[in-house]
């Protein structure tokens, strides 16, 4: 990484340090990462990094299918006797040398690429790859395990506000739904294994979280898409009339919270997520171009005749994050501040 990114990625770790600054449960402990290659994965193997330096000592170990794709991430720390590779596809059976005491279960794809071409691959990273997860926790006698999941197994619900506990509906016959179902699969399996071999989790329905890390190579979500147009120095171009609207949560508070909880919480489910500034994605598209008109000047509709099926077709409703604020947490970084911090990181 360039000197930019390395200043980014800093203050995005001291920023996480003070949200939750109380990290005594991870001393002398080890910790298993799946997905490392992933956009949150890479900031909490970052993280915990960092506590290392902080005189935290912590055993990384990061599983990832392919290590010479990962070294680019982490080849500065790679030399560091606290950081491991473990070089599996979640849907296999892995091992590591020593006892893992907390898991961040992050493994999994949700990007619409995968959904069309790819569907089998994720159900079996949520279903199989969360088996495998759970199975290695059994017989690593693992302290707590925190899942990546998604507020897309809320389903559609007519409710102004979503908490953990409500229940919408969903068509399980649709293109998208391979991915939410299969989470949906995996929750019961956390909720499962912890009645059957006392295995504890905790659970983290997470929503549109961008930042440093993030795929911007022909991901086809929308703050992907955005960010990469102005990467790329490219025209903002929006593949809708944009009137749907989104709230969006920069890394560095949504892998504070996934800390909090995971501190805090025992056998149950936090909403994760940034509702301070809910946007309509014109305007989100109009805001890139003015805060970077030297790169991406206009907004361009091109808007295909038959939808993706791909994308969910749920609208928008805000969660309630009631729960995780009474844990401490509150989101810091303002949707102008995470654009720049994110543009920065990766045109360096």
């Amino acid at each position: 990484m360039n000197q930019k990114q390395n200043k980014i990625l800093e203050e995005d770790m001291k920023r996480i340090y003070k949200a939750c600054p109380d990290y005594e449960m991870f001393r002398d402990k080890n910790v298993l990462v799946t997905g490392a290659f992933g956009m949150l994965s890479f900031y909490i193997v970052r993280f915990l990094a960092y506590l290392n330096e902080q005189g935290i000592s912590v055993g990384i170990y990061a599983l990832v299918r392919n290590q010479s794709k990962a070294d680019g991430k982490y080849d500065d720390i790679e030399e560091k006797g606290y950081f491991h590779y473990v070089v599996s596809d979640v849907c296999d059976k892995f091992e590591t040398d020593e006892k893992i005491d907390y898991i961040f279960h992050m493994a999994g794809n949700a990007n619409p690429k995968n959904i069309r071409e790819n569907p089998m691959g994720i159900i079996r990273a949520n279903t199989v790859g969360t088996m495998n997860v759970l199975d290695f926790a059994k017989k690593n006698g693992t302290k707590k395990v925190f899942f990546a999941s998604t507020r897309e197994v809320y389903g559609k619900l007519d409710k102004e506000t979503i908490s953990e506990d409500d229940m919408g509906v969903m068509d399980c016959l649709e293109a998208r739904a391979c991915y939410p179902e299969s989470k949906k699969m995996a929750e019961n399996l956390l909720v499962s294994y912890q009645r059957q071999f006392d295995i504890n989790y905790v659970i983290g329905r997470i929503a549109h979280v961008y930042g440093p890390g993030m795929n911007i190579l022909n991901d086809g979500r929308i703050m992907s898409d955005l960010i990469s147009d102005v990467v790329n120095q490219r025209n903002i171009v929006l593949k809708s009339d944009g009137a749907m609207e989104r709230a969006f949560c920069y890394l560095s508070d949504a892998v504070a919270a996934i800390f909090t909880v995971m501190r805090n919480g025992q056998n149950t489910v936090y909403n994760i997520a940034n509702e301070t500034e809910p946007i309509q994605v014109r305007k989100l598209a109009s805001l890139m171009t003015k805060l970077y008109n030297g790169r991406s000047e206009k907004v361009v509709f091109d808007i295909p005749e038959k939808k993706d099926m791909a994308y969910s077709k749920i609208g928008r409703t805000r969660l309630n994050l009631e729960k995780l604020y009474q844990e401490g947490f509150v989101p810091e970084v303002s949707l102008e501040e995470g654009i720049r911090k994110t543009v920065d990181f990766f045109v360096g």
